[in-house]
């Protein structure tokens, strides 16, 4: 059976997982303060085009937006997030287990539109009664959203406008960030995010790391001690040569986009299959998660020779289905896929 299941079901891209085999034997100190953390720092500033931002390695997704959040805002402060942000629907009540409250607006295929956050802020502060509610502090955004939905430039930039009119910071998760970069459609570069954004983060798990992320703070504005904080609340890695040496693969010789890239062709590839094939799309995704609406009998069927996500449920005969590429998708994938459609 093949699986479009997720980004991450299969392990490490081999260019990782060879300088992880290298690299295995040799002593290094803990922490994230060995040579191949610091190198991948360097790296990834040069990928950015900031020479001063302060990178710090986590071991998931999950981990940088629990983290992140509860360290930067204060005890009466929550974030803003889509209804379908990943902090709101799948993160298990994460961000809430650490305080803080996850504030959900409105979405518009996955995204919070400028307008809406414009008019939730400006209600929040006419209520008379505000000072009895949580306080909103942060704003965080996915890019890809869930839907695998992309910001354009012009959102971002009337977003990080209305962060700095309100005092928020911006946060923008980039667990799948590669592949918002790599995408046919976008016209946001990660020169632009660097900028618009006060810290975000590159996910490694979902683009062929084995585990891993890079939170980037890019305005001077870390917060103080975060290696401590970071290792209060469980989530400093001891050898944090894990995390070091995979970033450093990932971003010598352009492999990051490389593995992007390679995974927007596949889902391009995919397309073109669910179109011949007559079946509708939920949603017109850009990046390499595919949302199709599928009748609950042929679903079954398919499941009978391919792996793939429930979404969600359309009515009683149908459901949206999620299919997703990834570094180690293969055009062999997609002829299974394409003659068990037939099927």
């Amino acid at each position: 059976m093949v699986s479009f299941e997720s980004d991450y079901i299969a392990g490490a891209h081999p260019e990782v997982l060879r300088r992880l085999a290298e690299t295995n034997g040799e002593p290094l100190p803990g922490y994230g303060t060995d040579r191949y953390c610091e190198s991948a720092k360097e790296k990834i500033r040069a990928f950015i085009g900031m020479p001063d931002a302060e990178i710090f390695f986590l071991s998931g997704g999950t981990q940088a937006n629990a983290v992140v959040i509860s360290t930067v805002l204060a005890d009466y402060e929550g974030v803003i997030a889509a209804k379908t942000g990943h902090i709101s629907s799948h993160e298990a009540g994460a961000i809430e287990y650490t305080g803080h409250e996850v504030l959900e607006v409105p979405q518009s295929e996955g995204k919070i539109l400028p307008e809406t956050l414009e008019q939730y802020l400006s209600a929040w502060y006419a209520d008379e009664n505000h000072e009895h509610m949580t306080f909103p502090g942060m704003v965080y955004l996915s890019h890809p959203t869930e839907y695998g939905t992309l910001y354009s430039r012009a959102e971002l930039t009337r977003i990080s406008e209305i962060c700095r009119q309100y005092h928020l910071t911006l946060f923008l998760d980039g667990a799948r960030l590669g592949y918002a970069l790599a995408s046919r459609e976008t016209d946001l570069d990660i020169a632009a995010i660097a900028a618009l954004c006060d810290v975000f983060y590159i996910g490694g798990t979902k683009v062929g790391a084995l585990c891993g992320e890079a939170v980037v703070f890019t305005k001077g504005n870390m917060p103080k001690h975060f290696l401590t904080s970071v290792k209060r609340r469980g989530a400093l890695l001891a050898k944090g040569r894990l995390t070091g040496v995979q970033f450093d693969a990932l971003f010598t010789d352009d492999l990051y986009l490389r593995i992007s890239r390679h995974a927007i062709g596949m889902a391009e590839k995919m397309k073109g299959i669910f179109r011949s094939r007559g079946i509708p799309f939920y949603i017109q995704s850009p990046t390499n998660q595919q949302f199709v609406v599928l009748e609950n009998s042929r679903m079954e069927k398919l499941a009978e020779k391919v792996a793939f996500s429930f979404w969600e449920k359309t009515d009683d005969a149908h459901t949206v289905v999620r299919f997703a590429t990834g570094w180690s998708t293969t055009d062999d994938d997609l002829l299974t896929l394409d003659e068990a459609l037939k099927a």
